[in-house]
Parts: C-alpha cells; sequence; structure tokens
C-alpha cells in the first residue's frame, strides 16, 4: 500500500492532495443526460478523468421467454471498458473484473428502480467506459441512474455515488487512480439522498472502527454533492438552464 514516502507525495503537510485537492474535495464532475438518439434514456459522465457513457434500453420483452419473471421486471446491466480506455490497451473480451462491476453496479440500482411496475420485461443498461481513472464503478453508477431517469423509468430515487478513503492516514472524499494504487483504503458508496438508503458500501483497505463510520458520512455527504448535479442535469435537459 505504499512506504511512509509515497504517502508523503499523496499529502502535503498542508494537506492538499497530490492532485491538488483539499482532503473533502471531489475532482470535477460534469454529468449530461440525454444524447444517444437510439437509447430510451443516456447519458455522459466526466468524473475527474473518467468519461463514460450509458444507455439504456427498455422496459422490453425478455428473450428467451423462461428468463422473464411473471411478478417483476428484470434489470440487466453490462459494464465495459473499451480496449483504449487504459493506459495498457485491454482485451476487449470481458474481463472477471468487469463482470464482477456489472453486478455490483445492477445490485445498487435495483432498489432505486420499481421492477414491480413492469413484469416480465427487461431494462438493459450498457455502460462504456471511454476513459478510466479510478473510481469508475462510482461515476458508472452515478450515470446509470441519470439514464434510468432520462429513460422514464420508474424509480424510488436516484442512487449517487462517489468513493471516500484513507490517504497518510487521513480519511479523504473522491479517491483518484494514485491514490486508490496507493493509498491505505478505498471505499465506493452508493446513496439515495431522498430516502436517506445506502444501497453500495464495499471496502478495499484496513480501517479502525472510527475510520470506517467517518469514511461512510463523508461518502455520504459526497453523494449528496453528486445528487445535485443529478437532478440538475436532468433539469437541463427537460427544462432548459433555469435554476428555478
Amino acid at each position: 500500500m505504499g512506504g511512509r514516502d509515497a504517502t508523503m507525495v499523496l499529502l502535503d503537510e498542508n494537506g492538499i492532495r497530490c492532485d491538488g485537492r483539499k482532503v473533502d474535495e471531489p475532482r470535477k464532475i460534469m454529468i449530461k443526460a440525454g444524447g444517444l438518439k437510439n437509447a430510451d434514456g443516456s447519458s455522459y459522465i466526466e468524473f475527474g478523468d473518467n468519461k463514460i457513457l450509458v444507455g439504456v434500453f427498455g422496459p422490453r420483452d425478455v428473450h428467451p421467454k423462461h428468463m422473464s419473471n411473471t411478478d417483476t421486471g428484470i434489470l440487466r446491466v453490462r459494464y465495459h471498458m473499451e480496449p483504449f480506455s487504459v493506459g495498457e490497451r485491454k482485451r476487449p473480451a470481458p474481463s472477471r473484473r468487469e463482470i464482477e462491476i456489472s453486478k455490483v453496479i445492477k445490485e445498487a440500482l435495483e432498489p432505486a428502480v420499481m421492477l414491480e411496475k413492469f413484469p416480465r420485461t427487461a431494462v438493459d443498461v450498457f455502460i462504456e467506459v471511454l476513459q478510466a481513472d479510478g473510481g469508475t464503478r462510482c461515476a458508472a453508477l452515478t450515470a446509470a441512474s441519470v439514464a434510468l431517469a432520462d429513460a422514464g423509468i420508474p424509480m424510488r430515487d436516484m442512487v449517487a455515488a462517489i468513493a471516500s478513503g484513507k490517504v497518510a492516514d487521513t480519511i479523504i472524499l473522491d479517491v483518484n487512480n494514485e491514490e486508490d494504487q496507493a493509498g491505505q483504503a478505498d471505499m465506493p458508496v452508493g446513496y439515495m439522498p431522498s430516502l436517506k438508503k445506502i444501497t453500495l458500501l464495499q471496502l478495499d483497505g484496513v480501517l479502525t472502527p472510527e475510520e470506517y463510520k467517518k469514511c461512510v458520512d463523508v461518502g455520504v455527504k459526497g453523494c449528496e454533492l453528486v445528487y445535485e448535479l443529478q437532478k440538475q442535469a436532468l433539469h437541463d435537459k427537460y427544462f432548459g438552464n433555469r435554476k428555478d
């Protein structure tokens, strides 16, 4: 997880991180609703240097039919990193990590989507990571929520997501790639602010019980910031740039 010299670079004596941010400051975030003509709903997000496009299709018939559920709709999520999205070209075939993140995002979205409203159908969420820079699952989950809302899918709330973590024995908000690689802990958090419900919580690293609680609190506050940007993206598409 990096020695003392590495952690000193990640956080200086003034509490400034390696990319110039304060400990509680997120990277620059830009969210746009819509954009894909052939999708029922779509979104694009730039979260730091992450660039991610999401398309939503459905509700639509399930094929093969035996995969459908007579009581509820089903949510299917595919998270895919383009071969050119990282410095070292990745193989086009789905990796174990992509399959795992697809499942994580699906399970984080399911509490938000009213699947019972459209039995025997499926909603497909396609996530394309065009450029990766640490925290892609949180950025993808955030964008997927906007795309679902853009598609008019009935939802209890949108899920906003961001990662908190620990660097140089300090709890930080929005872990970047360098901090993820050399830091002490990384905690992706997905949260429905209107319902005050966490739908994603993972931890890679070691925290004390006090640090764990602070990390969750910092993550939830960060999600509330992201949530405002999600709502603004939808407002901008459907009502223009008016703030009222």
